[in-house]
């Protein structure tokens, strides 16, 4: 994001809406450490496998989450290349490290 486009900061906002909730991002810390089953996700979390489900499916319509079937359960894991985009937009609103800009006030 070195030139920040309109599309850009929409999906920006997507991903940080995403991210924008206590469970959501439990379930993105546990699945730092690798991929997880959503059962091992249930008990972690200590959360009704359909709100899990819930907030699995909201993880992985914003592109932040890969999923694979392994006979009855379903493995999440994280994109790196959303997990990227997350850090890429991060930086694109930090401040430079020259400090903050003066800016003339209006009259």
């Amino acid at each position: 994001m070195a030139t920040t486009t309109d599309r850009d900061l929409e999906r920006a906002a997507a991903l940080f809406r995403a991210l924008a909730d206590p469970t959501r991002l439990g379930i993105i810390e546990r699945l730092r450490g690798g991929e997880q089953c959503v059962c091992d996700l249930t008990d972690m979390l200590e959360t009704a496998q359909s709100r899990l489900s819930f907030h699995l499916k909201t993880l992985k319509d914003a592109g932040l989450l890969r999923d694979r079937r392994q006979g009855r359960w379903i493995y999440y894991a994280l994109d790196p290349d959303a997990i990227a985009e997350i850090e890429s937009a991060v930086a694109a609103i930090r401040p430079s490290a020259s400090g903050l800009r003066v800016v003339k006030r209006c009259e």
